[in-house]
């Protein structure tokens, strides 16, 4: 059983700030609350939060009998990506042939032990969000939408709860959410024509360094085809996991398809 939440006093904040998944989603709710249509949450079952967010749906603490109503539930939404904790995502893959399981490591970040603040001069901690999309669009050609990018990513970062940097002009990363000192890095992206020359490894070593200076524990996501270059970094697999996406975006021929045995 499922319900959509419209009052603060009955999401649950607490178990929201003990995951990363969770924090991610807390992090939207403090920057749009309960009362935008894009951004709803929902009660599943006793103890489970669902957040649909536009394309992409986070879910947390859910019990597995509730597994038949979420892949209802995702039918009817049809998002583009599905994160969830197992067993329950899973049983929502046996459910939902529609989608793809991906795996995916969460890497921790450790500060380069050589000078990693050489590169600082070199880092723009207040880009224009054009230039940031133009690079990012390099990177992740499924980024077509600028104006919803734009939208969502100046609204987050006015209420203090993302920031974009770029490096050299031509490589971004941003600080998705910082909730607790647990700090998610995103959309880490370098041009083409800037491909090779070091950009993002000198960006990604000085912000592991910046952020541990102020004791924070930050962590990125990577699928599989970038997870050797993250390890070449000196970053540390914290975990794996497996999310879901829908088979039809071609993207994921590029990411590496898994066979039904790894879901």
């Amino acid at each position: 059983m499922m319900k959509q939440i419209t009052k603060e006093c009955d999401l649950n904040t607490y178990l929201m700030r003990k995951s990363w998944r969770g924090r991610q989603m807390y992090a939207y709710y403090r920057a749009y609350g309960l009362d935008y249509p894009f951004c709803r949450f929902y009660a599943v079952g006793e103890t489970g939060v669902l957040l649909h967010f536009n394309s992409t749906m986070y879910i947390i603490s859910a019990d597995a009998g509730q597994a038949e109503d979420l892949a209802a539930f995702i039918r009817m939404h049809i998002p583009h990506r599905v994160e969830c904790d197992e067993p329950v995502r899973g049983l929502l893959a046996a459910l939902l042939p529609e989608y793809l399981s991906l795996h995916r490591t969460t890497f921790e970040l450790h500060p380069d032990t050589q000078d990693p603040f050489a590169a600082e001069e070199f880092v723009e901690f207040n880009p224009s969000l054009e230039e940031v999309y133009k690079i990012l669009q390099a990177g992740f050609p499924n980024l077509t939408d600028f104006p919803l990018w734009y939208t969502d990513t100046s609204h987050r970062c006015r209420h203090g709860v993302s920031h974009v940097m770029t490096y050299k002009g031509s490589t971004t990363a941003s600080i998705v959410f910082d909730i607790d000192d647990h700090v998610l890095v995103g959309q880490v992206a370098t041009l083409p024509e800037a491909r090779g020359l070091g950009h993002a490894r000198c960006f990604l070593r000085w912000l592991a360094a910046f952020l541990a200076q102020f004791d924070k524990q930050a962590v990125l996501y990577a699928l599989d085809i970038r997870e050797s270059f993250y390890r070449e970094v000196g970053f540390t697999v914290q975990e794996t996991e497996f999310v879901l996406e829908r088979a039809e975006d071609a993207e994921n021929i590029t990411k590496g398809r898994l066979d039904n045995g790894n879901t």
